[in-house]
């Protein structure tokens, strides 16, 4: 099966040029000036459009198994694939949470039937399953995900002494949440002891504070310098952890890495009075210097990766009030918009988004042939119409729980066309029956 992509605007590797894409079964067979269209099944005319590799996603909660009245992996990577996201890594946070090797190939089973996207799952790190966490195979595995200060149950470690031993004996990227719970708790009590129960939501950032997330992050910064670790900081949301984080020297390189999460590049605690809790992640969304900080350590690459942390809750759960309302929110859908539409105000360019969303997720997680417009790499595609107009509705979103942080928003761009290993997984709103999405292997 071919299928030739004709007159985009191909961006990678820093370049915008047009030319043309030969797809050849699941691979990019070539890329020329000008291919010839003789005996092509599939043309398209992609003139006027970007053709960007797909954006692989290293960090949602597609709530499969468990949580399946908010998501699930079908819904979910079909959102993903809406919104130009061909590849997924899946958190361990699930119900049951994936901290056994047996847990976490139920859900790559799941998966392999119902995926629209590629994917992959983190294993989770506890206090007490360092032999499981140990077996992981870094092949066909991602990640240990550890959450060092977030409440979820068996899943924060909290024992030094597990922590050293964990971040001593991996060897694959241990990604992190790293905020401090003794902080939050403190920060928790002393506005109850004023609001009761119905802490009014604008309080988040100051509860979840940025003490909390750089008390937590430096410790987690020190211990990787101390045994070498490969470490990855999950979703940064302060100006003052940016100093951290290093840019004197390629990712490929670097042993500690940081992300950003759309959300914070885009939200400030002032849209609490606005949005509410439909804004209530963790670590919080905090102020506008914190905003300002993160972009600047985005465009001087201390930030290696844009990601989404996509996280649906039902508008029922996210109704109720601050102590018991979950936080997260659905993003994979529209986050490429949202950084294209920073990209048409000037704010940063679309070869740095195509670096940060789509080359170094595969570079920092050694993704096989994904990643890139290259020869000989899969064909993970993604056409974008930069004079289309999507604007944010109940209508268009894709996600099972129905509702977006981003509702009402318009954004100046479609995604047009959405390949997944060279297949046509999604054009114009219409999606295929079929699903392309395959387990993402590692060259480690």
């Amino acid at each position: 099966m071919k299928t030739l992509i004709k007159n985009a605007q191909i961006v990678n590797e820093g370049k915008i040029f047009k030319g043309d894409v030969l797809i050849e079964n699941d691979l990019i067979a070539e890329i020329s000036e000008n291919i010839p269209a003789e005996n092509i099944e599939n043309i398209i005319n992609a003139e006027g459009e970007f053709l960007i590799p797909g954006v692989i996603d290293d960090q949602v909660h597609f709530r499969e198994p468990g949580l399946t009245h908010k998501g699930d992996i079908e819904s979910e990577s079909r959102a993903a694939v809406a919104g130009g996201v061909t590849s997924f890594i899946e958190q361990p946070n699930t119900v049951p949470n994936a901290v056994t090797q047996e847990l976490l190939e139920e859900k790559y089973k799941i998966a392999s039937k119902n995926s629209s996207a590629n994917y992959s799952f983190s294993m989770g790190g506890t206090n007490d399953n360092l032999e499981e966490v140990l077996k992981t195979n870094p092949k066909n595995v991602a990640a240990i995900k550890l959450f060092l200060g977030s409440s979820t149950g068996n899943m924060l470690v909290d024992n030094p002494e597990i922590l050293e031993n964990i971040f001593s004996k991996v060897k694959m990227p241990i990604c992190v949440h790293c905020e401090d719970e003794a902080t939050i708790k403190n920060n928790t009590e002393n506005y109850k002891s004023q609001y009761g129960e119905d802490i009014p939501v604008k309080f988040h950032h100051l509860i979840r504070s940025e003490e909390a997330c750089y008390l937590s992050s430096s410790k987690a910064v020190e211990l990787a310098k101390k045994t070498g670790a490969r470490l990855h900081i999950y979703h940064l949301s302060t100006a003052k952890e940016m100093e951290l984080f290093r840019n004197d020297i390629p990712l490929k390189d670097k042993k500690i890495t940081a992300e950003v999460c759309v959300h914070h590049l885009h939200f400030t605690n002032e849209d609490y009075e606005t949005k509410g809790a439909l804004i209530k992640w963790n670590p919080a969304v905090k102020t506008e210097t914190d905003k300002n900080g993160l972009w600047e350590a985005l465009l001087d690459d201390r930030i290696d990766i844009i990601a989404t942390d996509h996280a649906p809750h039902t508008l029922e759960e996210k109704s109720n009030q601050y102590l018991s309302c979950p936080s997260g929110a659905p993003l994979v859908q529209y986050s490429l918009q949202v950084m294209f539409e920073y990209c048409k105000n000037g704010k940063i360019s679309l070869e740095k988004i195509v670096e940060k969303m789509c080359h170094n997720p595969a570079i920092l997680f050694e993704i096989e042939k994904r990643g890139f417009i290259k020869e000989g790499y899969k064909a993970d595609l993604v056409l974008i119409n930069p004079n289309g107009k999507t604007t944010v509705s109940k209508e268009n979103i894709q996600s099972k729980c129905g509702w977006s942080p981003l509702e009402n928003e318009t954004f100046h761009s479609e995604i047009s066309h959405t390949f997944i290993n060279g297949k046509l997984a999604y054009k114009k709103g219409e999606f295929s029956e079929k699903k392309f999405g395959e387990r993402l292997l590692f060259s480690r």
